[in-house]
């Protein structure tokens, strides 16, 4: 059953306004001339916490191993707070398509239920996988003691996993959206377990790009917009076969053109290029 196009616009248009509500949110301490100094938060929006008392670790030589930071319950909800808004700004645009899928699938009914239970899969999945990437941020800033040198080498990681084989093939099982039963507590399991590979589907393909914003020195936010924008342009591009080359990009310049130029200008230019 394919959904209505007023439908699909309708939809689309709900996840683009959350997902604006979230990034409002994410900016409103900016907007209000409210941003305090990172040695006031506990936690960014990008899931980096700021230095906090800790203890360090010795081997029996008495030789530093590292230094572990404790991290109290009300930190913890706190980093799950902001992870979950951060999803929500990001990450909720490259959900229309599987979104569209639940809602085309489901009865009237039991859409709201089935499309709720599908994003509450997906998000608890990412609950995992941000709590991983935060002990790995961790790990790695206690490597390297130049900021600079490691934000440098996170875009390198996520340039090269960008266009490696194995991410096109990650993305090309996002694109497979499993069938849905129809009644009973079986179409609720199905919705949620959709929810459980989409979100582990897209987590295998995404987690270099989402460890660049917190392990940059400066610019998380700007960081945080060009990374969402470009996991949402890969999305649109279609599935292919596993190749080294690079991925999103072309589509996501298309889509800046597109927005800057307007419908027309941006068709001209294209056909000028193509001559």
């Amino acid at each position: 059953m394919a959904t209505p196009a007023w439908e699909y616009a309708w939809l689309r248009s709900a996840v683009f306004g959350l997902s604006l509500c979230a990034w409002l949110a994410v900016l409103w301490p900016v907007l209000a001339g409210q941003e305090a100094g990172a040695e006031h938060l506990a936690i960014s929006y990008c899931g980096a916490p700021v230095p906090v008392p800790s203890f360090a670790t010795y081997a029996p030589s008495g030789e530093l191993l590292a230094s572990v930071t404790p991290l109290s319950p009300g930190l913890t909800w706190a980093w799950a707070g902001n992870w979950a808004l951060m999803l929500v700004a990001m990450m909720l645009p490259t959900l229309v398509a599987p979104l569209c899928h639940v809602h085309s699938r489901s009865f009237a009914r039991r859409r709201a239920r089935a499309m709720s239970l599908f994003v509450l899969g997906y998000g608890a999945v990412w609950l995992v996988v941000g709590s991983g990437l935060l002990g790995l941020q961790r790990l790695v800033q206690g490597w390297f003691a130049n900021p600079y040198l490691l934000a440098g080498a996170a875009v390198l990681l996520a340039l090269v996993w960008q266009a490696s084989p194995l991410k096109q093939r990650f993305l090309n099982r996002g694109h497979r959206h499993r069938a849905l039963a129809a009644f009973g507590v079986r179409a609720d399991a199905d919705a949620l377990r959709l929810g459980l590979e989409h979100g582990g589907w897209c987590a295998a393909s995404c987690w270099a790009l989402m460890l660049v914003p917190p392990l940059l020195p400066s610019g998380h936010l700007w960081a945080m917009a060009a990374v969402g924008l470009l996991m949402y342009c890969e999305r649109l591009d279609p599935p292919g076969q596993p190749a080294w080359r690079w991925r999103g990009f072309k589509t996501a310049v298309g889509f800046a053109r597109l927005r800057l130029l307007g419908p027309r200008r941006f068709l001209h230019t294209e056909l000028v290029s193509m001559r």
